[in-house]
Parts: C-alpha cells; structure tokens; sequence
C-alpha cells in the first residue's frame, strides 16, 4: 500500500486552498455565523488554458440558516477575491443541497409535535426509539413549499442502538418540515399499520449462523509494486495511459486528460469525465410515498459521503490511495482518508490463438487500472469504478448495495413492491446515472453517429438471405442527438474526429457501448419526469459551454425542472464536428428479492468506451506473454520462467 501526496492543481483541491477560499469570503462579509457551505468545489480551467498556468477559482452555494437568500458565490484564490455573488430566488432557481446538519433537525423536531406525538401514540410507539429519514422533498401540488427549504420524514422504530430501523418501518404516516423556520407543514396520518416485527441485524448470529470456515487466504502481491506511476499527487501513467484524478464533492471522482500513447504520440481521448447525477425514483403511488425520489448527486452530494476505504475489505492487493480534501459547511477542509483506491486487476485473456499453420501457441493476460470510490446516501451505498484496459477501452461501472428502503407490505399480489420478510416490503425503484464525457477524441473537433445493425431482405444480391449490414446516421443538432438505445438493433454510438483519419482514410472514433436498460419509467407528464429529464433517454450530445456542467442544472434541490439538458439543447445548436460533450444515462432497474434482504449483495451496471479504427492495429501486439505461476519477476528477457506463449 501507498498513500499519494502533494497534490496538484487542477485536479484536486488543497486544505490551503479551501482555508483561504473560507478567509476571503468571511472578509468579504459573505460566510458570518449564519452561513452554510452547501457546496464548495474547484472550476474547471477554461478551454484552452496552459497547464499549471491558470487562475485558481472555486464556486460555493452559501445557504442562511436564518432565511436570508443563499448566494452563488464564485472566488479566486490566485487573486484573493470574490468575482461573483448572485443572490438566488430560491422560488425560481431552486434550493441548495441539502445540509448534513438538517439530518437530524426532521426528527429532533418532530420528537415534541404533538400531532406526531399522537399519532405515534397511537400505534403505542416510544418517540425515543422512533428514527426519522430525512428525505428530500421533490416538486408536486403545494405551493406553499415554493421558495422554502422543505424535507419529508418516515419513521422507522429502533430498539437498541444496534437495531437495524429499516426492518421496522412505520407506515401510513408521513411528515413534512420546513427545517429553516423549524416548524411542521403537515403530518398525515392514514391509520396504523401493522409493524414488522422480525429483525433485519445482518451481523447478528442469529441469521448468520455458523460462519463459513471453508475460504482459503486470497493473497495477491505485486512485489515489484505496481505498474503504474503517481507523480504530484494525481497525475497517472499507466501502460500507455495517462491521467489525472480530480475529486469534486458533487460528483466524486472527476478523470481529466485521458490520453493513450500511441506511435509516439499522447493522443487525447476525453478532457473531462464524471457521474454527472443519479437520480432514485420509486414506483410506489401509495399517497405515503408517492414523492419519493432522490437526487443523490445534486440533492445529496455523492462525493461529501466518499468512504474512507480500508485495505483488504474495499480494495485489496498492491493500493495507492488518494486522500481528497472538501469543504465542511463551514469552510474548514477536511480530509477523506483513502477515500480513492488504485489498483490494478489480472483481467484474464487479452488474445490467444493457436495457429494450425504456423504452429504458434500465442496468449496474452489482459489487465485494467481500477480507480474508485464508495460513497453512502443514507440506505444504500455506491460504488463508482472506473476501468482503464490495455486495449484502449474505457469503462465505468457502478456498484449498489446497502440496505432497500422499505415499507410494510400491503399482502400478496400489491403490484408495486416485494415483500421481503413477513409483513416487510420494499418497493419497486430505479437507479439511474448519468455520465458526463466531454470528448476529445484527437482533438475537440468531434462528431458522433448513430450505428444500428441491418438485416438485409432476402432477392437480388442476397439470394441466400445470409447478409446483414450496419447503418450510421450523423446526428447533427443538439435535438437530433437526444436517442434512446434499442438492443434489437444492437445501437451504439460512434464518436469519431472527422479531422483526424487512421491508414485507412477514415475518421479515428471511439464507440459508446450502452448496456440498454430501461429509462425512467414514471410517466412523462410526472414531476420526477420533468425534473430528471436527462433520464428519460439514453443518451444527449451539446455543445461545450462552461456553464453546463450537471445534466439537472446547478440547482436541483426542490427545482420543478426548469434547468439541465432540455435547456441546455434549447437552441438546437450545430454539433458536427464540434467541440461536443456526451450525456449517458444508464441504470439500474430493481425489483426487490428475498436476497436483497437484509443486505443487498452488489449489483452492477455501467458502459464501455472502445476504440473503433484509432489505432492502426492492435496495440496490445507489445504486450509481453505473461509470467508462470511462482516464477520469478519479469526482466525483459526470454527464460523458462515465462508462459511458451
């Protein structure tokens, strides 16, 4: 294990940096004792900008704990000044991330309601054994809730402090608080229901039983260290790759300069690459949780929750960790301890032949660079991988797991949630990532086309019927670009530098490999609809703009959806051959199984980069045959302790 340090600019942020960004906006009278950091996080240097050369600047959302109008505050720490401050209309733009501070205020308030009270009384509940999540709010039919910080509350009962809550929710009751003035809208009661009485401890011996007794020491070792090299904290070289590793508390792990050597040349591929939002929406129309939906990056900030990840449990074999450093609501930096984990992965086989002619027995391993980050919103836990492979692909893929949400369960046959344990339910949901890819595939002048298969009629020309082909269509605006994946034809998407041609005269592309599941399935005129647009197609191409940075706009607590990709395509903007980003949805859509409960084993979805004609050739044909089992260390030279391959 090695820990990276020093690190540089424009990638990741310093405890310096956040110190004196926190110095000059008190000196600036704008972070007093009322004020909140909901968000702090480094801008991107402009386009174009010299490495190493550029101004420092980092945007923060001030939240007023007394009701004062947040601030959209931008702050130079090269020059030590504030460059902007926009008071927002929190009415129109929408509210600030939710605090972490503002967790505990729903219960702490509801604990001396009386309208809660009794009706806790009512299913002979104990307040002091009552937990209450914290939930964001949404955009539906209350305008009285336009303009104020509003969360809604559902209560799960804990017996002890090891209790797992989740197993005993209390249904049919529903709370929403306005956690600025600190008082309760509503509470609506619809009656006692029963309460799940069977626990759901995990560690608890009672369900685990005997532990298993039967796995042998997985030891992997690398004695040499690793592969790849870490130089000024965050930039990576890693067989023929190159890098940078950025960290925001929004999006967590943020990639730039993704770049492949390649005849001499570092050729670009992507210039900046982040999870850009995820979005939660349940299909439960009970009245109790009809709302339910979560923004876990623009609601939540997924990056603030990083883990701090541990040798052996998260990340196992030869690790470099990176330690990024955030902002708290005050303005102190804080540090997440080992909170990106490095490695790389035997990956099985690269190529192999055995060549009946030439008689040549040829393997090659294949291996990846992992790169990651875990992070916990409240129930469930993410994990966010990116993959880097010998052959050029890039990949990414998101691990859920934690604990479902749940509710008590109607009875057999209720259509819109599983019943898990007796009398336990957990309704049916979705996780749904989208990607933010600002390409440069050779450069910034790129063109994405979409490639659908084609059966070919059976006649003249094809008078066996055998033949199939592939159609491109250009997509050559904004609007023209927003599409939906379709497996039947087996879609994918080329994104190619019409400028730059490989040895055969054609463009050098890289193709986008969606996986193909399912998009948002509330209904299109559904406020979760409106708000998360970006998730109800599969992919969207823009123009570069500085400003359009999130696929839900900056502002997505409580925002009705007036913001994000639908505006940002707008204007219907020429994207052929241009300098474009890629927006990618994808997800997961979860039916919940006995399985999944107490704890749900991981479940994965994600997409793959792949290059389509930019090399020449192969270029893993440098790729050395591997080494034997317990042999001895690789030296560049043939020997019997190399693979006859």
């Amino acid at each position: 294990m090695t820990a990276a340090t020093d690190l540089t600019p424009h990638s990741l942020a310093t405890a310096a940096e956040i110190t004196a960004v926190r110095d000059i906006l008190q000196a600036a009278g704008l972070l007093g004792e009322q004020a909140r950091i909901a968000y702090l996080g480094l801008l991107d240097p402009p386009r174009g900008a010299a490495r190493n050369s550029v101004d420092r600047r980092f945007r923060a959302f001030l939240h007023d704990v007394s009701g004062a109008a947040p601030r959209d505050v931008v702050v130079s720490v090269t020059r030590g000044v504030v460059e902007s401050a926009v008071q927002l209309n929190t009415a129109e733009t929408g509210e600030l991330p939710v605090l972490e501070e503002e967790f505990e205020v729903v219960e702490e308030i509801l604990s001396t309601h009386p309208e809660w009270l009794a009706a806790l009384a009512a299913r002979n509940l104990d307040v002091a054994k009552v937990r209450v999540a914290p939930l964001s709010a949404g955009v539906f039919e209350y305008p009285e809730e336009s303009g104020r910080r509003i969360l809604r509350g559902l209560a799960f009962v804990q017996d002890f402090p090891e209790d797992s809550p989740w197993a005993h929710p209390v249904d049919g009751l529903v709370a929403y608080v306005d956690v600025v003035s600190k008082t309760v809208d509503t509470v609506i009661d619809f009656g006692a229901v029963p309460i799940p009485a069977e626990h759901g401890n995990y560690t608890d011996p009672e369900l685990t039983g005997p532990l298993r007794e039967t796995q042998k020491p997985i030891s992997i070792t690398q004695p040499e260290g690793p592969s790849f090299a870490v130089t000024a904290g965050n930039h990576v070289e890693w067989e023929k790759w190159s890098l940078d590793i950025g960290f925001d508390a929004r999006e967590g792990i943020v990639l730039r300069n993704i770049a492949f050597d390649d005849a001499g040349r570092r050729r670009p591929i992507i210039n900046r690459a982040s999870i850009a939002e995820m979005v939660v929406p349940y299909g439960d129309p009970s009245p109790v949780r009809s709302w339910q939906n979560y923004f876990d990056t623009g609601e939540y900030l997924v990056g603030q929750y990083a883990n701090s990840l541990e040798l052996g449990c998260d990340c196992l074999g030869e690790i470099t960790y990176l330690s990024p450093v955030i902002s708290d609501a005050f303005g102190n930096p804080r540090e997440i301890r080992n909170g990106i984990c490095m490695h790389e992965e035997d990956w099985s086989i690269l190529a192999k032949h055995s060549d009946l002619w030439t008689g040549i027995d040829y393997t090659r391993r294949n291996r990846r660079l992992v790169i990651s980050f875990f992070t916990t919103i409240g129930n469930y836990d993410y994990g966010f991988y990116w993959y880097l492979y010998l052959d050029g692909t890039i990949e990414f893929e998101a691990k859920a797991t934690g604990v479902v949400f749940t509710s008590a369960h109607p009875g057999k046959g209720y259509p819109f949630a599983s019943e898990l344990a007796p009398g336990l339910g957990a309704p049916y949901h979705q996780h749904l990532f989208g990607a933010r890819l600002d390409m440069a595939v050779d450069g910034f002048a790129n063109r994405v086309e979409e490639e659908d298969v084609v059966r070919v009629p059976m006649g003249p020309g094809n008078e066996r019927g055998n033949a199939f082909t592939r159609r491109r269509t250009v997509l050559a605006t904004e609007q023209e670009a927003v599409r939906e994946a379709d497996m039947r034809s087996g879609r994918t998407w080329v994104i190619s530098n019409p400028e730059s041609l490989n040895r055969l005269g054609e463009p050098v592309a890289y193709k986008l490999h969606p996986q193909g599941q399912p998009m948002l399935l509330a209904d299109p005129a559904s406020s979760v609809a409106r708000r998360a647009a970006f998730a109800t197609k599969d992919l969207w191409v823009t123009r570069f703009a500085e400003d359009e940075r999130y696929p839900t706009g900056d502002f997505v607590n409580q925002n009705s959806g007036v913001a994000g990709l639908p505006a940002f395509i707008a204007g219907d903007r020429a994207i052929d051959g241009e300098d474009i980003v890629v927006w990618h949805t994808f997800g997961l859509t979860h039916f919940p199984r006995m399985e999944d409960w107490p704890i749900m084993p991981v479940d994965t979805v994600g997409f793959k980069l792949r290059p389509e004609g930019f090399f020449d050739r192969s270029p893993v044909l440098d790729v050395p045959a591997g080494i034997k089992a317990g042999a001895g260390h690789h030296d560049g030279a043939p020997g019997d302790d190399h693979c006859q391959c």
